[in-house]
């Protein structure tokens, strides 16, 4: 039931619970208190008079030592000279004859036989007790007192209702206004959440904008607590959101552009294909196979750079970082006759991909050969430089062009005299290097020309296995 409301219903209805609950206790609570302490505020009052009667009459025990008079004159000379407290009344029952009191009249106690039968009882030995007539509680003393022939009792009564009346006029009023501080606090905690969620529901708005394709929408963050943390982190994962988006959007148009080249070289030369005549058969099949093959080139190479935004694009293990520059040498030889050579082999191990470093390594040899002539030098490195891991392509050709040099690492970009290729092989080697907490970098230029491309990456070391010593 509860979660069809809203969040600031749900929160206001806690709040009103767990302050009625609160109220409603403080209630119960006040009115056990008060009754215990009434009644025990009345009983001490009864027994103040009957001690105060004792002292009276000169004796710690009246019912033993005989007053100077008769017992019915002391009790009387005693109501005589004090005045009963508020709710109370003092009584004499002398040995004979109809009972007299002192203080406002009560007419259940007056007309009731239970208390006539009470005194009886208690008249004898004495004691207290607490009596009920007609819906009313009272506590009784009865203090006997004999003058040696006769025997007269000395009784006290106090109104245990009529004490009790103020503190139900206490509670009403505690209980109207409970009432209005539980409408206020319910109204204040009400217009409290409103405000606390109003950011979640600007929030919501936000994303329903993003759901109908608006990316432009950002969230205005005020305070420093949870909910405007949490429109922080939102507006970073839009920016995050805008700016694969408009990357997807480019790389769709990047690629739909090299892609309508092959295909209108395709629908050309299949438009005015001869078929009767085999020559032009197997030149055209020839030509179109060679188109087919780099249109499979850009697609994979579209998937790779696809592919390098997932967790799982880079597996690093423990790697041995101068056997594989060694072995990046080794495989680059093949690209072309250059002339190889090995700057520098860090002897050390640490966290990467072996097979990613050794691709985005090739790539960049492959791009140093294109750009170079033959017996020209072509050079692998690696070293930790400034804590991290550098490895290093550098060669002596015709260095990089200054108008792409800002944008070189950007998907298909290349250089006014590169026609091979699509542009995505640094693309590749920077994504790589990402993956790895890294980055690309193109070293300024040196006299001589040539260029020089460095991978940096985190050194990650490698805790050498514990001694077998069994």
């Amino acid at each position: 039931m509860t979660r069809n409301l809203s969040v600031r219903s749900r929160i206001t209805a806690a709040v009103a619970v767990l302050t009625g609950a609160s109220l409603l206790v403080v209630g119960v609570t006040l009115w056990f208190v008060e009754t215990e302490r009434i009644e025990r505020t009345s009983t001490q009052a009864v027994l103040q008079e009957v001690a105060e009667f004792r002292t009276f009459t000169g004796s710690t025990d009246a019912t033993t030592r005989p007053a100077p008079t008769s017992a019915d004159d002391a009790v009387r000379d005693f109501l005589a000279r004090n005045s009963p407290d508020a709710r109370e009344m003092l009584w004499i029952f002398p040995s004979t004859g109809t009972p007299q009191y002192a203080g406002e009249p009560d007419r259940r106690l007056q007309r009731s036989p239970q208390f006539v039968d009470l005194v009886g009882t208690l008249r004898s030995d004495g004691g207290l007790e607490v009596l009920r007539v007609d819906g009313n509680d009272y506590v009784v003393a009865v203090q006997p007192i004999s003058d040696g022939a006769t025997t007269a009792a000395f009784v006290v009564s106090h109104d245990l209702t009529a004490a009790r009346a103020d503190l139900r006029e206490l509670l009403v009023t505690y209980g109207l206004l409970a009432a209005l501080s539980l409408l206020a606090i319910t109204a204040v905690a009400s217009w409290s959440a409103g405000r606390l969620l109003s950011p979640l529901h600007r929030l919501r708005a936000t994303a329903q904008g993003i759901t109908g394709g608006d990316l432009q929408g950002r969230l205005v963050v005020t305070g420093q607590d949870d909910i405007a943390e949490l429109q922080r982190t939102f507006n970073d994962m839009l920016d995050r959101v805008e700016a694969a988006f408009g990357a997807q959007r480019q790389l769709l148009d990047d690629a739909g552009h090299e892609l309508r080249t092959p295909l209108t070289i395709l629908r050309g030369h299949l438009e005015v294909l001869d078929a009767a005549d085999p020559g032009d058969v197997d030149a055209t099949r020839t030509l179109l196979l060679d188109e087919i093959d780099r249109m499979s080139r850009l697609v994979e190479d579209l998937m790779m750079l696809a592919k390098s935004r997932r967790p799982d694009f880079v597996s690093p293990r423990p790697t041995e970082v101068e056997p594989l520059t060694r072995g990046i040498l080794d495989r680059a030889t093949g690209l072309g006759d250059r002339d190889w050579v090995l700057d520098a082999a860090a002897p050390l191990t640490t966290e990467l991909d072996g097979q990613r470093i050794v691709q985005a390594m090739v790539q960049l040899a492959g791009n140093a050969v294109r750009h170079t002539a033959p017996g020209e030098v072509v050079a692998v490195g690696s070293r930790v430089h400034q804590g991290r891991l550098e490895l290093w392509v550098r060669d002596t050709g015709t260095g990089v062009d200054p108008a792409v040099r800002d944008h070189l690492f950007d998907r298909f970009v290349r250089g006014v005299d590169d026609d091979t290729g699509f542009g995505l092989g640094l693309s590749i080697v920077r994504a790589i290097a990402v993956a790895h907490g890294g980055d690309v970098v193109l070293d300024d230029e040196v006299p001589g020309g040539g260029a020089t491309f460095r991978l940096r990456l985190p050194v990650v070391r490698v805790d050498p296995e514990p001694e077998d010593l069994s």
